[in-house]
C-alpha cells in the first residue's frame, strides 16, 4: 500500500509495520466489523513473526490505532485471542482515519530470540 517495509530488523529488534485487516492474497477486508479487521492485522503481524522466527511471545510492546474508540472493548477481546499470557505493553489510541477506511491498524515491536521470565 505504500513505500515502506512491513518488518526491519535491528540487532535483536523486530519493527513491525501497522497491519490493518486485509488478507494478503485477496487485498480485501475480512469483514467489515473492528473485530474481523483486528482479528486479520494480528493474523498478519503473526505471518511476519513467523518469517522472522518468532511468534505472538516475543511481541514486547503494541500499538493499536482505532478509528472509534467504542471499538476498544470488541478490539481488546479479540487481542487476548492472541496474546493471552505476558501481555505486551500496549498504547491504543484513537485517530481520525486509518489507510482504506480501516477500522483498526496494529503495529508491533518483538525481540527476537528467547525471552526469559522474570
Amino acid at each position: 500500500m505504500g513505500p515502506y517495509s512491513q518488518a526491519v530488523q535491528v540487532d535483536k529488534t523486530l519493527y513491525i509495520s501497522g497491519s490493518i485487516g486485509i488478507d494478503p492474497k485477496s487485498g480485501n477486508f475480512v469483514g467489515s466489523t473492528v473485530s474481523d479487521q483486528a482479528r486479520q492485522a494480528l493474523k498478519n503481524i503473526g505471518e511476519i513473526l513467523k518469517d522472522a522466527n518468532c511468534s505472538y511471545r516475543n511481541v514486547v510492546k503494541t500499538t493499536v490505532f482505532l478509528q472509534d474508540m467504542n471499538d476498544f472493548s470488541a478490539m481488546n477481546e479479540v487481542y487476548q485471542e492472541v496474546f493471552s499470557e505476558r501481555y505486551p505493553a500496549r498504547s491504543t489510541i484513537q485517530v481520525a482515519a486509518l489507510p482504506k477506511s480501516a477500522k483498526v491498524e496494529i503495529e508491533a515491536i518483538a525481540i527476537v530470540g528467547d525471552i526469559k521470565d522474570e
